[in-house]
């Protein structure tokens, strides 16, 4: 009796001898795997440059007693910055009103407001993916190998074979694809809650901001109000940060 080569079970045998269907299923679970740990250096280099910079624009919004001081203490590409552009805009299109100082603080409120929105949605930017690879890489994975052992049992039939060592492979090597299915999943979903939480601490850290510009604008406000009670005339000037 002749003695047959035990079959070879490696992941690279299995998907070599995988049919084009289950190999097409794979590849798009190795891609997105891969795809999934790219997010992951990018973003996480991209949220901790973030959290530094809104950290040290805050310490130079402290330090400031006005719009304009805090203006050209910060960095002009930072979100602070650009929130103290539209508080100074603010200021400016309200020159001519310097009464209404309740009006101007609602309105500069509501500008900030959606700025800091538009900031959330920017860091949340290219997290989606994770969310819907860790939702469907299972699913994926689960047809790969619902797939395969329709092939292999339509091929036992063929062949009417009904030995394990001719089932087990073909099982295998759809069951494969299930595997790469969760190991595309599993990283996917603790990558995306993981950035979820840093993108909350950098939503937070911007909240403090547009808090620190309120307090500069109402600031400014006080210093009018306190010289109109002297007697003193007092105009609102364009601020400079509205023509940046």
């Amino acid at each position: 009796m002749l003695n047959m080569p035990p079959p070879q079970f490696s992941p690279w045998d299995m998907f070599s001898g995988a049919g084009p269907v289950v190999r097409g299923v794979m590849i798009l679970l190795a891609l997105a795997c891969l795809l999934t740990w790219t997010i992951f250096i990018a973003k996480s280099v991209e949220l901790l440059r973030v959290r530094r910079a809104l950290a040290a624009a805050a310490r130079q919004m402290e330090q400031a007693n006005s719009l304009e001081q805090a203006g050209d203490l910060t960095c002009r590409r930072n979100i602070a910055h650009a929130l103290l552009m539209a508080a100074g805009a603010e200021r400016a299109r309200s020159h001519d009103i310097p009464e209404d100082r309740e009006g101007m603080k609602e309105r500069t409120v509501l500008h900030l407001e959606r700025l800091e929105a538009a900031e959330s949605r920017r860091l949340m930017r290219g997290t989606g993916l994770l969310a819907t690879i860790g939702a469907t890489a299972p699913f994926i994975g689960l047809f790969g190998t619902v797939w395969g052992i329709m092939t292999a049992f339509t091929g036992i039939a063929a062949s009417k074979a009904t030995s394990l060592a001719v089932v087990a492979p073909g099982i295998a090597e759809a069951l494969l694809a299930t595997a790469l299915g969760l190991i595309a999943a599993i990283p996917a979903v603790v990558i995306y809650n993981f950035l979820a939480r840093q993108t909350a601490a950098c939503r937070a850290q911007v909240a403090d901001l547009t808090a620190l510009v309120m307090r500069l604008v109402s600031r400014d406000l006080g210093r009018m109000q306190a010289l109109t009670a002297r007697g003193q005339v007092v105009r609102l000037t364009p601020s400079r940060l509205a023509g940046e």
